[in-house]
């Protein structure tokens, strides 16, 4: 075999090099100063993303004795934990996800044979129902195989990513990588083609506790405010059953699917009941059309009192108390940063009474 393989040299030219990396690094800055003034003229500012390592930090914090913080979006952004720890003499921890069914973070707890604290979780019907295959379904399983599986590596970058989005407003990403600005591009449903609904903006700010807020942008009308209301009926509504799959058939498996959610959820309550803890639903408030359609797709005698009834577990719906229904929604589905503070200083008296405090 010739020599020469073994003595290839890779010849450099001759160029300005420290000149053209200066060019390169100057470029770079310009380039992401101008990309940070422009999505901040676009309403963005530093805020943390609710990553699935930020939720495993606070589910590696739960106790035995820990209050925890279950549910969907509206359990997020709505309750206060500095008015739930005053009221309740504890720090809660907040496992509550976005976009999520809240019930796989029920059964994590139900299983935790060391847990015996104390669950507030949050029920939107749909969402609790969802089957496996569903996003809000796999959205709690993402979260959870986190928590299970990271990293010492994971943990290390997790962490700078915290420092660096607490000062950058670019660093969006539910929003602004680039593979999320290519999911805006709007492509026209046709015979072998239809999109799935748009999801809203990131509109909240999200503290290292997973304290969340709603923007004042989108507490105010406006196109903000509009986007996000938009957003939110074409995700409530359930999607067609599949062309490929009988319709008698895929009732049937919806039906099976959806029965054994309610015998899941109130082995999962009791489990938590029998080692002396303690499980309370909380139906948040909604307003406005999502209201409407919530009302008519799952009205409270349908899901919500077969949950309370067969898992024993303390409920409260907002709707049975005047000082708890009097609030408005500015997106028809979350309350505001103020709200929610007074909301939770509303709902704490009832969750003492329905924890027996």
């Amino acid at each position: 075999m010739p020599s020469s393989i073994f003595n290839f040299e890779r010849t450099i030219p001759a160029l300005p090099w420290r000149g053209l990396a200066l060019t390169a690094a100057l470029l770079t800055a310009v380039a992401t100063i101008a990309w940070e003034i422009r999505v901040r003229s676009w309403g963005y500012a530093p805020a943390l993303n609710d990553t699935s390592d930020l939720w495993a930090d606070w589910r590696e914090k739960v106790k035995p004795d820990s209050i925890v913080i279950i549910g969907d979006s509206r359990a997020l952004f709505d309750t206060d934990l500095d008015v739930i720890e005053q009221g309740l003499g504890q720090r809660p921890i907040q496992l509550a996800l976005v976009g999520s069914c809240p019930y796989p973070i029920l059964e994590n707890l139900a299983n935790d044979e060391s847990f015996q604290g104390t669950v507030i979780s949050s029920i939107i019907p749909l969402g609790w129902l969802a089957p496996p295959p569903a996003p809000p379904y796999q959205n709690s399983l993402k979260a959870l195989k986190r928590y299970r599986t990271r990293n010492l590596a994971q943990r290390v970058s997790h962490h700078l990513g915290m420092f660096l989005e607490e000062h950058i407003a670019f660093l969006k990403q539910e929003d602004l990588t680039l593979d999320q600005l290519l999911h805006h591009v709007e492509v026209p449903n046709r015979a072998d083609f239809h999109g799935p609904p748009a999801l809203p903006p990131y509109f909240q700010t999200t503290e290292r506790d997973r304290r969340t807020r709603m923007t004042e942008t989108t507490v105010k009308p406006g196109p903000l405010q509009d986007r996000v209301k938009n957003g939110w009926l074409p995700l409530f509504t359930p999607p067609p059953p599949p062309s490929y799959i009988p319709p008698d058939a895929f009732g049937k498996f919806m039906g099976a699917a959806i029965e054994q959610r309610f015998v899941d959820t109130a082995a999962a309550v009791k489990k938590i009941q029998a080692r002396g803890g303690k499980v309370v639903f909380v139906r948040y408030p909604v307003v406005g059309p999502i209201l409407e359609l919530e009302n008519k797709l799952t009205p409270k005698v349908g899901p919500w009192t077969r949950i309370i009834n067969e898992s024993g577990a303390a409920g409260i719906y907002f709707s049975d108390y005047p000082e708890l229904a009097s609030f408005d929604c500015p997106d028809w589905s979350h309350l505001s940063g103020p709200d929610s503070v007074e909301f939770t200083k509303r709902l704490v008296p009832h969750l003492k009474s329905a924890l027996g405090r």
